[in-house]
């Protein structure tokens, strides 16, 4: 039936839509999407607000059912992490020329373009890329993105992803490269990493993550981009850059593309909404020619002799080319890399590295002290930020520590659990889960 809000609901309109894309009815068109995802109900909604005050009473009620990773002890990860954000980064990308209703890109110029060239050049300048995007969505479609780059580029359609890769990612992946891509996975060895992997000349890439799911850094990295050059395929690497003052970045050991989330740099965890997703390369114009996304640079005027800001190499974009686009890239997050940039501007390289080396230092002494309760997946390998312990139960762990006030972390299945440790995490707040977690064990 027409709906008298939503546009093209008349069922003419509809059935040309519908005829447009190939689908015969609306469920076909929505095939994809897993059916117990679906609502096959109208919407729960309360009856209308006669007065602003009584939506506003509602909506507060609404708010004050969510609890903040600030005001609980909180070791959720697993994506989105709670790092430090300093004021001044808060301070800069709610300024008027930068805040906007769509995604920090206003229709005119005061001073953006040069904000997201500075983010893109320290982001170069960290990853040891020459080339970087203004940021996608997030790192999932920055992560699928950089796999159909890698398609495109050797005109091959299969790609080999680490097994050690998150579930939901893993899902992201499979649906942003299908129905034209084959995705299939490497094992994980015993020390987390990833495992071995046959590489033949069917293969466009081989995908891998440091830190991975399990938090383990790759310690493998230029033998598998060797083993991945010789069948032809590129090394694809998702690397967090808040690692890279102490780990040495995906490039020096041989990655062609390098692509992660930057919500660690300067973002707040937004109750998981803080993402936003870069890729780089080299300066190799067949690959960046493949980079769907906006590039910024410094760029010629129409007054000779002058430069400014802005994007470069447009006539790739879908933008330029429209229905004949490589890939379609909308919505940004050009706000978050602004705000990232702040940030890296702030840490400079000393900052990033004392930085790193206290996430090191604390994750490792989290993993000794829940040690002596607990088995630690994976404790001989190197971890950043996030290491995986085995319980009895996943669920009855976690209450435990929540009727403590303590979120322990995020449950990778019925006996795995993720537990994220970052700057932000003092000694004591260690003692105190490991204290717990040993109370509720014992219990």
């Amino acid at each position: 039936m027409t709906h008298p809000y939503i546009p093209n609901a008349e069922p003419g309109v509809r059935a040309e839509m519908l005829a447009a894309v190939g689908a015969s009815s609306v469920e076909e068109f929505y095939a994809d999407i897993p059916a117990e995802l679906r609502l096959d109900r109208p919407l729960d909604l309360p009856a209308p607000f006669t007065a602003e005050r009584d939506l506003v009473r509602h909506m507060k009620g609404l708010f004050a059912r969510n609890t903040d990773t600030e005001e609980a002890l909180s070791f959720l990860g697993h994506g989105c992490y709670p790092h430090h954000v300093p004021a001044v980064c808060d301070e800069v990308n709610s300024r008027s020329e930068f805040l906007t209703a769509y995604a920090g890109e206003p229709y005119e110029d005061h001073g953006r373009f040069q904000a997201l060239f500075e983010y893109v050049s320290m982001m170069g300048e960290l990853l040891e890329m020459d080339v970087v995007n203004v940021p996608t969505y997030d790192g999932f479609q920055a992560s699928g993105t950089a796999l159909r780059m890698a398609c495109r580029y050797t005109k091959r359609s299969k790609v080999l992803v680490t097994g050690a890769v998150s579930a939901d990612k893993l899902s992201k992946l499979r649906d942003f490269l299908a129905p034209d891509i084959t995705v299939e996975l490497a094992p994980v060895a015993e020390d987390g990493q990833i495992g071995e992997v046959a590489l033949d000349d069917s293969y466009a890439a081989l995908y891998l993550e440091t830190p991975n799911v399990y938090g383990v850094v790759e310690t493998r990295g230029r033998e598998l981009a060797d083993h991945a050059h010789a069948a032809g395929a590129l090394l694809v690497v998702s690397a967090d850059p808040i690692s890279l003052g102490v780990l040495a970045p995906p490039a020096s050991y041989g990655a062609d593309i390098v692509c992660g989330d930057i919500q660690s740099l300067g973002i707040h965890q937004n109750y998981g909404g803080g993402q936003a997703g870069y890729i780089a390369t080299q300066d190799h114009e067949p690959l960046v020619a493949e980079f769907p996304s906006r590039l910024f640079g410094i760029a010629p005027t129409k007054v000779p002799g002058e430069y400014g800001f802005g994007d470069v190499f447009y006539d790739r974009t879908s933008f330029a080319l429209r229905e004949e686009g490589k890939e379609w890239v909308g919505t940004a997050a050009a706000l978050w890399g602004i705000t990232a940039g702040v940030y890296l501007a702030l840490m400079g390289p000393q900052g990033m590295k004392e930085l790193g080396e206290t996430v090191l230092a604390r994750t490792r002494y989290a993993m000794d002290a829940l040690g002596r309760s607990v088995t630690v997946r994976h404790a001989g390998s190197v971890h950043f930020r996030e290491f995986a312990i085995e319980v009895a139960d996943s669920a009855s762990l976690l209450a435990g520590l929540r009727e403590r006030g303590i979120y322990g972390g995020v449950p990778l299945d019925e006996r795995t659990v993720l537990v994220c440790v970052t700057e932000r995490h003092t000694i004591d707040d260690i003692d105190r889960l490991a204290a717990a977690v040993q109370e509720v064990v014992q219990a």
